[in-house]
């Protein structure tokens, strides 16, 4: 005797029915579906098969939407007041995290920022945690120290392990799946402080437009979205950057020229020193373009500075106004 249908089964069906009748989930289906998934509702061969039907297919702002709407409602309360939402998941490849400074330096100037992200699930990166804790910026245990850190120093990095066990361990299929899946864009638009602004980075352009519809439908107060470098928040000096900011509603897209020459790249492997050594006023060009130009994104999406010019200004007295030495 066959077993009853599993309630799960009917989204997997509306993903996997071949090219004619397969189709995207609606808002409300996503949710639904992230709802049963978060709870442990789903049995092991269904969700490898959901996330591969949607990779294979590419989620869309709706089925985004809606998987974010149901993390969200899942998430334990706010540990405090943020002004910036800054997720780091994608790791750095070939350049070291020169955002982490931009983050950094606004905090310094005043702006509470808070960072997530999720160390090691692909191969070969340096992440954002880790680069912090060796800098002697360790990230927070938990909300509660979360919430002292952003007290006393305006910035805070917290593991998504921290913030949602059950995502961060969707986000620890890849290796297993062997390729990403839309966890990877769901976690970017998470925003788990609800901060009134939020940078969300993508490596691939097409994830622009996702981005930009699913902050549209959860109606989500501005988020900056653009192609950072290796699908981190971080500007790439030595090429222009085309922003989409989302605020009010309202889509605004903007166009930033290169500051540095395009023959100009950073060659060396990534390291938490080279950070330091920059932090401390020692001279590397690409470097201080990069948090430069991240610095003013930055301003940009907080709505402090409405022109791309006005920003990059700011931002270099930002910058030539840290308190140089030791980071921690």
């Amino acid at each position: 005797m066959l077993p009853p249908p599993h309630p799960f089964a009917p989204f997997v069906r509306a993903l996997g029915r071949g090219k004619t009748l397969t189709r995207s989930l609606t808002l409300e289906e996503a949710e639904q579906a992230m709802t049963m998934i978060l709870a442990g509702e789903v049995l092991p061969e269904q969700l490898g098969a959901f996330l591969m039907l949607l990779r294979v297919k590419e989620e869309t702002g709706d089925e985004i939407a809606g998987f974010t709407r149901a993390v969200r409602a899942a998430l334990p309360a706010a540990a405090g007041e943020v002004d910036l939402d800054w997720p780091c998941y994608a790791g750095k490849k070939r350049q070291s995290p020169w955002h982490l400074l931009a983050a950094l330096a606004l905090a310094g100037a005043g702006w509470r920022i808070a960072l997530h992200g999720l160390d090691g699930h692909t191969e070969g990166r340096l992440y954002a945690g880790e680069t912090l804790a060796r800098l002697g910026l360790p990230p927070a245990r938990d909300l509660a120290e979360a919430r002292e850190q952003l007290a006393s120093r305006r910035f805070v990095y917290i593991s998504l392990e921290r913030l949602s066990a059950p995502l961060a361990r969707l986000l620890w299929l890849k290796p297993i799946l062997g390729l990403r899946s839309p966890i990877n864009t769901l976690a970017r638009g998470l925003n788990p402080f609800g901060a009134p602004a939020s940078m969300q980075a993508v490596f691939h352009p097409g994830y622009v437009a996702v981005h930009r519809d699913a902050a549209l439908a959860l109606a989500d107060a501005r988020a900056l979205i653009f192609r950072g470098d290796g699908g981190e928040n971080e500007r790439r000096p030595n090429k222009p950057c085309e922003t989409t900011l989302v605020a009010g509603g309202e889509v605004i897209e903007a166009r930033w020229p290169a500051t540095l020459d395009p023959r100009q790249t950073d060659e060396e492997s990534p390291a938490p020193e080279r950070l330091a050594a920059l932090w401390r006023g020692e001279p590397g060009a690409y470097g201080e373009g990069a948090v430069l130009g991240t610095l003013a994104l930055a301003l940009y999406g907080l709505g402090v500075e409405p022109e791309p010019a006005a920003a990059e200004a700011r931002a270099r007295a930002i910058w030539e106004s840290r308190a140089r030495g030791r980071l921690a």
